[in-house]
């Protein structure tokens, strides 16, 4: 089911819209949808609350792939940088699909279940991300279901998180991170993760979309803020969290952008040659601080004794450092 496009735009709205709208937010274009980018209670607030408590986003608008079937391990073995083959269930693995040159096609999240594998990818790539994974099956027994447009996604994140979460919706999370479970809330499905985009502890609740709008409802009714684009931004890249787009795309080596501890060096994945051959490896990520007031922004250049040296690709002010931050190669 899709849930409404915006006729003045032509813009996607996620489940969670007309509460966004109820809570204040500042909607913008994001991905082809309109998303918050912020609540009336300030970017400040909403940082401090994740950092310090909990804060609650929607990222309904991510691309959901189940896939299943004999053989689906091995097949994805084959088009994502990380060992598949060895992801137990109810584990989850950061990893990237890639294209015959060694240029990251997207990165995504992909959950192993017992009977399935969920993947989570970027809401920009989402059509390109499914189109690459189709081309490439030429296995009859394996199943590529997109269910993005039946279900909503969203993150709680936060120091106080778990207790929270087990309060309010009765359920256990002794979970280790990057582990992934399906458990029930009020005798519905639901699927939650260990997994987050802030560097907090924090859990990804994936289900029906009418139920995960109960759960919104609930954790805002509780007071748990929600948290917009912008302060997810910012989260990110105090983490040094690559953001595709920025620090990764189909023309830059994920070696470059110090992907490399999710490649599996004796796998033969789709692009794996490229990305070993050091001919292909040209630039290094670095994290640095400003010095002076002032944020730097994407395409900023980089000088090094007064040489240039590099470019800037993501930038912010830091509420915890109080000054500007950079991401560059």
């Amino acid at each position: 089911m899709k849930w409404g496009i915006d006729k003045m735009k032509g813009l996607s709205k996620t489940s969670l819209y007309e509460s966004h709208i109820g809570s204040g937010a500042k909607m913008v274009e994001f991905a082809d949808y309109l998303m918050p980018i912020q609540y009336s209670n300030g970017i400040q607030n909403e940082y401090l609350s994740v950092r310090n408590d909990i804060g609650l986003f929607d990222v309904s608008h991510m691309g959901i792939f189940k896939i299943s079937g004999f053989g689906s391990d091995e097949f994805l073995n084959h088009i994502l940088s990380n060992n598949i083959i060895k992801l137990p269930d109810g584990r989850a693995m950061y990893t990237l699909l890639c294209n015959k040159k060694g240029g990251v096609i997207d990165d995504l999240i992909i959950y192993r279940l017992v009977d399935e594998f969920i993947l989570i990818v970027n809401a920009s790539n989402k059509e390109k991300d499914l189109k690459w994974i189709k081309d490439n099956n030429s296995r009859e027994t394996i199943k590529i279901n997109d269910i993005s447009d039946s279900t909503s996604l969203i993150a709680i994140q936060g120091p106080n998180s778990r207790s929270k979460i087990e309060k309010l919706l009765n359920i256990n999370l002794d979970m280790d991170f990057y582990s992934c479970k399906e458990t029930k809330y009020f005798d519905n499905n639901i699927f939650i993760a260990r997994t987050g985009y802030t560097g907090e502890l924090g859990f990804e609740i994936l289900g029906d979309s009418n139920i995960i709008n109960d759960v919104w409802i609930q954790m805002i009714s509780n007071g748990v803020a929600p948290i917009g684009l912008a302060v997810r931004d910012i989260l990110r890249i105090e983490m040094g969290y690559c953001l595709y787009g920025h620090e990764i795309d189909e023309n830059i080596n994920p070696s470059d952008a110090g992907l490399g501890w999710i490649i599996d060096h004796e796998s033969n994945f789709i692009g794996y040659k490229e990305i070993e051959n050091i001919k292909n490896q040209k630039n290094k990520l670095i994290f640095f601080k400003t010095l002076e007031r002032g944020i730097p922004r994407q395409g900023f250049d980089i000088y090094i004794d007064d040489i240039k040296s590099g470019f800037v690709t993501s930038g912010t002010f830091s509420y915890l450092m109080r000054c500007g931050l950079g991401i560059g190669f």
